[in-house]
């Protein structure tokens, strides 16, 4: 692996600059555990944050969004038609739609629920964990809830394989969100390493990190390099909340992880960042 050249990294460094000028508006059908966090994380990188889920409003809402964010976390069957009709008409408009497919694999529920999406919405960027896109990808996923499975991690598949594959299986980008995270759109493939561990200690910070990436995809039609950006700014915010207030617990690092996102800038992102090209 190499370190991607200045090209790639300034190109998603001055995406930051992009979110904040542009305030594209991020339009979620996400879950009620993390729904504020959510809005949050979204107004600190500059964008502007909306949840409206209900069937009567959503294809009016989404219709002036830069893009949609669908977050599977808390499933009931009001929501999941909602979600239909909203990527339905965000790919009629040709609006990026980004999909976090939260426990995929745990539940019939779940898991039908996924394969009904994917088969009826394009989705331009798929964030999850290594069991989600496991089981997104017919492999074996051995999920534990909402965390990825020991198991899978370390499975006989890489997760650049598993990347790879079902980007060009589906078209898309696909990111793999770990200890390490992989992002591929079935061309361009890229590692990175940015992150820390607390950031497992704290609920939401995965449907944080898809909010992020919807932010960034609102503002560029590169939407890899959108996946690639608003992974690459979660872990560097994890690693700063992590050096400001790691050791006061992990409210006051959830606290520093939404600060660290809101002061940062282009500059910053690059001299953090660990961006590997495969």
């Amino acid at each position: 692996m190499n370190k991607v050249g200045n090209n790639t990294t300034l190109k998603c460094a001055e995406l930051i600059s992009e979110v904040r000028s542009k305030k594209p508006l991020v339009h979620h059908i996400t879950n009620y555990v993390t729904v504020n966090d959510c809005a949050n994380i979204v107004l600190a990188i500059g964008a502007s944050p909306i949840m409206a889920d209900d069937i009567g409003e959503v294809e009016d809402i989404v219709s002036i969004s830069s893009v949609l964010v669908i977050n599977i976390g808390t499933l009931n069957s009001r929501t999941i038609n909602s979600m239909i009709a909203a990527g339905k008409k965000a790919n009629e408009l040709k609006i990026p739609v980004v999909l976090d497919p939260v426990g995929a694999g745990a539940s019939p529920l779940r898991n039908d629920t996924v394969n009904k999406l994917i088969s009826e919405i394009k989705f331009s960027v798929i964030r999850g964990n290594m069991s989600e896109i496991r089981f997104i990808s017919g492999l074996h996923a051995s999920t534990r809830g909402v965390d990825a499975s020991e198991a899978d991690v370390k499975g006989t598949e890489s997760g650049i394989q598993v990347a790879e594959e079902l980007a060009e299986k589906l078209k898309c980008v696909v990111a793999i969100t770990g200890a390490v995270d992989y992002v591929s759109d079935g061309i361009r493939t890229v590692s990175i390493k940015n992150g820390h561990p607390m950031l497992s200690s704290v609920t939401g910070t995965g449907c944080m990190c898809t909010s992020l990436i919807g932010s960034f995809c609102g503002a560029t039609r590169d939407y890899f390099l959108g996946a690639v950006s608003g992974i690459s700014s979660m872990g560097i915010a994890g690693e700063t909340a992590f050096e400001k207030a790691g050791d006061m617990g992990t409210s006051s690092f959830r606290t520093a992880l939404i600060d660290s996102i809101s002061k940062l800038d282009s500059r910053y992102f690059e001299s953090r960042s660990k961006i590997d090209e495969i």
